[in-house]
């Protein structure tokens, strides 16, 4: 089964990147064999719609979940109705991350998960003054 894993870098041994459509790699692993690839997510430069843009490239690989820490509601809306589960909370690295989905230890989201803001703009999740 393909598990897409939102990453800082494109390797197994990557961290996980919490920012779903922002994040700069997308590392879809098979599961069961552990071959995988890399691929750069060409929408986390976009002024707006990264999530949905990113949940549409994903869906064309085939992948059936997704690990990774956060995600908006029109992304978690695109990624649901393209029949992806979502798991978020993840850290570690995506190594990990797939072995803790397979021992059943990261279970699917039932909604989005924004924890603060992650997009653009105000640093590392700011607020206003």
């Amino acid at each position: 089964m393909k598990v897409c894993v939102t990453a800082v870098s494109g390797s197994l041994e990557a961290q996980i990147d919490p920012r779903f459509g922002r994040c700069p790699y997308f590392v879809i692993v098979d599961s069961e064999t552990m071959e995988f690839e890399a691929v750069s997510n060409s929408a986390s430069g976009s002024m707006s719609g990264a999530g949905i843009q990113a949940a549409q490239m994903v869906a064309s690989k085939g992948t059936k979940v997704l690990i990774t820490g956060n995600v908006g509601p029109n992304a978690f809306q695109a990624l649901s109705a393209a029949g992806i589960k979502v798991v978020t909370g993840a850290f570690g690295n995506v190594r990990e991350a797939i072995e803790k989905y397979k021992r059943g230890e990261l279970k699917e989201t039932g909604s989005p998960t924004v924890r603060g803001h992650f997009g653009k703009g105000r640093g590392r999740g700011g607020r206003r003054s």
